[in-house]
């Protein structure tokens, strides 16, 4: 069986919704993570087989296939090709699974998976929008099938049926924060980090000749379990969930390098981790979020393991209903848990985020010096990405 490693992965800041990457073209964004991600390692970009990317709303700037116009755009070979796909959260996760394939396979013997969302420029939902006349996503054919329900909702109904309640929802978002402000306070995120330079603009969004540089992630709130208490609910009038207990709308890339282990070997390159197993799965589409509990069951089943044997895991904090369902059907140690905060703090850039989680963890497990980590998303549809890294 071929061996697949992560030679590095480096991730962009996590700008807030209008903040400081609102002015980059989402083309840009991910190519200064292609880019620094090539740099980084020396690696001569030509020995990429192929690039996947992922993001969610393929429409405006981030349509034409994205990952492709971001690697011309940054300067890299021409012959080296891209796919971008759409596992709607997950897409960057996903894509680090198919970059893994093709690798494992044989297919390429390097490759490059990365992911991007300029949320500040193409909203959530761009994609679908009604106003462009071109119809909805959804068949009628669905709707005797499924419910259709928000993620909003979805999430409520996790609540209910986990019997979360809102001030488990608000310590949880709270956690986040003080978990973030103590990675940021102790420099946890320094070797993951690529500071990004971004134009200015004017009020009315004219770009400007001079520059500014986002160096940190924006997401971070000081708050307190007082303020999350009077915030009001964003799904339902009586739902538990508010601004302070779901992500956060938000601009950001990631980018991870894969290759086989004989190929590294070949190159000079020393490998982070390799790569255990991954998986994609279907859930119930009307609860929808719940994909991360079966995520994680199918490979701790796959592999042998037990939440024991993970000692990091990054799952995307998209609602803290999805976590906290997870966390009574998988019994975690906490303190492995999104050890340096998460979405509600950090912010989730839809299609970059999974490929920021794997950089999040990946690096996490070198300053920990810890072992395995599990990475895990819940996407909208009714799917879970997951991976499971282990360090070398």
């Amino acid at each position: 069986m071929t061996e697949v490693v992560i030679i590095d992965a480096v991730r962009t800041p996590v700008g807030r919704r209008g903040g400081g990457l609102s002015t980059m073209h989402p083309g840009e964004l991910l190519g200064v993570a292609q880019k620094a991600l090539i740099d980084r390692t020396g690696i001569d970009p030509t020995e990429v087989g192929q690039v996947v990317t992922g993001c969610v709303s393929q429409v405006g700037e981030q349509a034409f296939n994205i990952g492709r116009t971001a690697w011309l755009a940054a300067g890299l070979p021409q012959s080296v090709a891209n796919t971008t796909v759409d596992t709607q959260c997950g897409s960057s996760q996903q894509a680090t699974s198919f970059a893994t394939a093709l690798v494992g396979s044989g297919v390429v013997d390097v490759a490059v998976a990365c992911g991007v969302e300029v949320m500040s420029r193409v909203p959530i939902g761009s994609s679908g929008r009604k106003d462009f006349g071109l119809g909805i996503p959804i068949p009628q054919t669905y709707f005797p099938r499924y419910e259709m329900t928000s993620q909003f909702e979805g999430a409520e109904r996790i609540a209910d049926k986990w019997d979360i309640s809102r001030a488990d929802t608000d310590e949880f978002g709270f956690r986040s924060q003080q978990l973030a402000a103590q990675a940021w306070a102790e420099d946890r995120f320094g070797t993951q980090i690529v500071p990004v330079t971004a134009p200015d603009a004017d009020e009315e969004g004219n770009l400007l000749d001079t520059t500014h540089e986002v160096t940190r992630d924006e997401g971070l709130r000081d708050t307190t379990l007082e303020k999350l208490g009077t915030l009001k609910p964003v799904a339902r009038p009586d739902g538990v969930h508010t601004a302070g207990s779901a992500s956060q709308i938000s601009d950001g890339a990631a980018a991870v390098l894969i290759m086989t282990a004989d190929k590294a070997k070949a190159l000079g390159l020393t490998p982070k981790a390799r790569i255990v197993d991954s998986c994609n799965v279907g859930v119930d589409p009307v609860l929808m979020l719940t994909g991360p509990i079966d995520a994680t069951s199918h490979l701790l089943e796959r592999t042998g393991m037990t939440m024991a044997d993970i000692d990091v895991t990054e799952i995307n904090e998209a609602f803290a209903s999805v976590v906290l369902s997870w966390v009574k059907e998988h019994n975690p140690d906490m303190d492995t848990v999104n050890p340096n905060g998460g979405a509600i703090a950090l912010g989730h850039p839809l299609g970059g985020t999974g490929a920021v989680l794997l950089t999040k963890a990946l690096h996490e497990l070198e300053r920990a010096d810890k072992e395995n980590a599990l990475v895990t998303m819940c996407c909208g549809g009714g799917l879970g990405t997951g991976t499971i890294i282990q360090r070398v």
